[in-house]
């Protein structure tokens, strides 16, 4: 063993969907210094045990986005995920595909799913065709109006994002992180005619389908914190058409129902959310509920602390301008 090197075990999925029954998982034991990555480790396995293992890279410097994995069942990049710290913490490397897409071999995925909610959102500029731009015309911005793409140029569409993410594992429709912060960074730009019909659009094409569980934001190796764009995009797509659609409702009925007792009234929010005929629809599953929880439909009292609540609810109608 090499000065400095340490032994990497390490788990493969192996899987062959055209001709194994099941998935299976390998193991492979590598002699490498702790600072190495687990793409280079795979790419050991490869030259020098198994020569079969599947598996998608390409600049190996964390510009490309091709090498996106579940290290260890996190959503990274094996170019600069080292493997010491892995070791140090999990006593392994498990090494598995992306989640959310369908695997064509080993860790090779089918991006299909990806790049077809990335189309849906149309990520393109489209001038207003009311007021076409001449061929000639300047289209240059203020430092101010590039500023509020925030990091979304970042993005190398490695797919981190939407393997991380659980909206998009419970229903395909969604469209996923990095088709959200995408549509965010052509809604906010000045030079776009369609912002307005991007977010009608958008509330009834998954929008509102985001659990706010921040995992794509963890799993981003650039920082473009797509849950943050997914945020600013629900609170326009509000102030552009209003509370209309049910997640929109949801989200402003949840608001104003703390902002009462400083806790949830559940029989009150959903009254707000879907109105007096979807309560009624709710009302088996209402019973139930009741019967094992009566105290729900019970009004909450005021919880302690609530002149800190009213303070808040404060701070936040001076910083929009009102209620």
């Amino acid at each position: 063993m090499a000065a400095g090197a340490i032994s990497v075990p390490l788990e493969v999925y192996r899987f062959d969907p055209a001709h194994d029954p099941a998935p299976r998982y390998d193991r492979y034991t590598v002699e490498l210094e702790p600072h190495v990555p687990v793409l280079s480790a795979l790419l050991k396995v490869r030259a020098e045990i198994d020569p079969t293992l599947t598996l998608r890279y390409s600049c190996r410097s964390a510009i490309c986005g091709s090498c996106a994995l579940q290290i260890n069942s996190k959503s990274r990049l094996a170019c600069e995920t080292p493997v010491g710290p892995e070791i140090e913490r999990h006593g392994r490397i498990v090494v598995e595909p992306m989640r959310n897409q369908p695997v064509l071999r080993d860790l090779v995925v089918d991006q299909g799913p990806f790049w077809h909610q990335y189309d849906r959102i149309d990520p393109h500029l489209r001038p207003d065709p009311a007021h076409p731009m001449p061929v000639d015309a300047p289209t240059s911005m203020s430092p101010e109006q590039v500023e509020r793409f925030k990091e979304t140029p970042r993005c190398i569409a490695c797919a981190a994002c939407f393997s991380a993410c659980p909206a998009v594992e419970a229903d395909p429709t969604f469209p996923g992180p990095m088709a959200l912060a995408k549509l965010y960074r052509f809604v906010v730009d000045p030079r776009d005619g369609t912002t307005q019909d991007r977010l009608v659009r958008i509330q009834t094409e998954g929008l509102w389908l985001c659990l706010r569980c921040h995992l794509c934001t963890e799993a981003c190796p650039k920082d473009v914190r797509p849950s943050e764009r997914i945020r600013d995009l629900k609170e326009m797509a509000i102030a552009v058409q209003g509370a209309t659609e049910r997640g929109s409702r949801h989200a402003v009925g949840f608001k104003e129902n703390i902002r009462v007792a400083g806790t949830l009234n559940e029989t009150r929010l959903v009254r707000q959310t879907d109105g007096v005929v979807g309560m009624v629809g709710q009302l088996g599953q209402g019973l139930r509920i009741w019967r094992k929880k009566p105290e729900l439909l019970h009004r909450p009292k005021p919880i302690q602390g609530q002149a800190e609540v009213d303070q808040i609810y404060e701070a936040l109608d001076d910083a929009k301008g009102g209620p």
